[in-house]
């Protein structure tokens, strides 16, 4: 079993930054796939970024790219969301989602291949 726990969410006036934090403990095993994927009120979830183990590349949904940046702590279970020039648009709650594998690229956004979730933290975005 794998647990999965964010932090780091809140409220920032659009343009602001926040970073998420996601830590993965337990069975985590040195092959995974780690995620974040956002629900906004009244929307579906949707992926957002991406890295997989043994993969120098990031992953990103088009409208967080060159603002969003995912990163892994190097020796642990940790990955990071920094979200800069935040917009309304990113209001959302924020999932961090686990793979113990690696996903193929083509399923990376497919959020039902997950096997592990956490609770999710509320980013909110206003002026």
């Amino acid at each position: 079993q794998v647990q999965v726990s964010e932090s780091g969410g809140g409220w920032v006036k659009t343009g602001g930054s926040l970073r998420l934090s996601c830590a993965a403990s337990g069975r985590t095993g040195n092959s995974y796939t780690m995620a974040w994927f956002r629900q906004a009120p009244g929307k579906e979830r949707e992926f957002v970024s991406a890295l997989r183990s043994g993969d120098g590349n990031k992953y990103y949904r088009d409208s967080v790219k060159g603002r969003f940046t995912i990163s892994k702590e190097y020796a642990g279970n940790t990955v990071y969301l920094q979200m800069n020039s935040l917009k309304p648009e990113d209001t959302a709650v924020y999932y961090c989602a686990v793979h113990n594998s690696r996903i193929i690229l083509s399923a990376l956004r497919d959020g039902e291949l997950y096997n592990y979730w956490g609770q999710g933290t509320q980013v909110t975005v206003s002026s």
